[in-house]
């Protein structure tokens, strides 16, 4: 038997909550569990009566959507927001992705939308509007071009290389000294520029990727 999914609704514009709750009302296995016209009274309900979903307006009285899905987040609350709002923003669509929101949806579609996105973020699957799909594209765009931008053993000179590769066979800084007859000191010092140059932290985190990518180094 499928369970319902309890969903709250914050959003300041009572025409628009009332109707957007008859709506989800009207859905098998969804039932409306509460509604807020501002974030401080969504809050309050929220932590009360724990719904499956959340669904926020950004522009809300006393806290905005933001500062209510930034709370949920530091209570650690179970449960998943979904932003409704009529903001088709680049900007604003990168703050609720990089706060970990999976469900974003276009006020324009919402009847249309909402619903598959509720049914989406319950399987922790994210649900962006259609609409939104150019900003999710240059999103991707610049994750790529970071990505590309990271620093790899190509960027390693050859006695670092070298060192890296002995460090994948299981060699310690004293063994790779006494092959490159050089001092232990100047072996750690090329693992310390190692780790630099490919942005490892952690005291074992240049051997770990030394392991793990032991492949490149035969």
């Amino acid at each position: 038997m499928t369970e319902t999914i309890k969903v709250f609704i914050a959003d300041d514009h009572p025409i628009f909550r009332k109707g957007l709750a008859q709506i989800l009302s009207e859905v098998p296995h969804i039932a409306v569990v509460g509604e807020a016209e501002d974030g401080a009274a969504a809050i309050m309900q929220i932590r009360e009566r724990l719904p499956d979903i959340v669904i926020l307006d950004i522009d809300m009285p006393a806290l905005d959507g933001f500062e209510v899905a930034r709370t949920i987040a530091a209570d650690n609350l179970p449960v998943r927001v979904i932003f409704l709002t009529m903001h088709n923003s680049e900007a604003l669509l990168n703050r609720v992705l990089n706060l970990g929101v999976k469900g974003y949806v276009i006020k324009d579609g919402a009847l249309a939308e909402i619903v598959q996105a509720i049914k989406c973020v319950m399987r922790d699957e994210e649900f962006i509007s259609p609409a939104l799909t150019k900003h999710l594209l240059k999103r991707l765009r610049r994750a790529e071009d970071v990505t590309d931008q990271k620093p790899t053993v190509k960027d390693l000179t050859p006695t670092e290389f070298k060192v890296i590769r002995s460090i994948a066979n299981h060699k310690s800084s004293k063994e790779i000294a006494a092959e490159m007859f050089v001092s232990v000191r100047t072996v750690e010092q090329h693992r310390a520029n190692i780790a630099e140059k490919l942005k490892l932290r952690g005291n074992n985190a240049l051997l770990r990727f030394a392991l793990d990518r032991r492949d490149e180094f035969l």
